[in-house]
């Protein structure tokens, strides 16, 4: 990704988490550490290539770790450095604010998503 000069706190994040699939990703590694395919299986959406580019860049600024173990076959992890568990609070509340605008506005929703059961149910894990 395109770095921009960093000119205020909004840029320093930006600086960081530019790239539509970071903050989901970042997210979700909240729980435990997970595989490249747990990610192609949670996020289906994004491509190979995007998703190796965004773990590469978080990666190098430190938002999350990767651990590579020495078997075969080839077992790779990743999961969140200490900073970049700071950035869970702010998910929360974007991912609250997400919630709100999704259960006045339901049509946005994709027919496969998940978010339409649980909109109809009430029950939001």
């Amino acid at each position: 990704m395109k770095k921009y000069p960093v000119r205020c706190p909004v840029t320093a994040y930006l600086n960081v988490m530019d790239g539509h699939w970071k903050p989901i990703i970042v997210w979700h590694l909240q729980i435990k550490p997970l595989r490249f395919k747990d990610f192609q299986d949670i996020i289906p959406d994004i491509s190979t290539k995007v998703l190796t580019e965004q773990l590469k860049e978080l990666e190098r600024d430190h938002i999350i770790d990767r651990k590579a173990y020495n078997q075969t076959p080839p077992k790779v992890e990743y999961e969140l450095t200490g900073e970049g568990s700071t950035l869970l609070p702010a998910l929360a509340a974007l991912r609250e604010w997400g919630l709100n605008r999704l259960t006045q506005n339901q049509h946005m929703l994709h027919p496969d998503s998940e978010w339409n059961e649980k909109l109809k149910t009430g029950i939001y894990n």
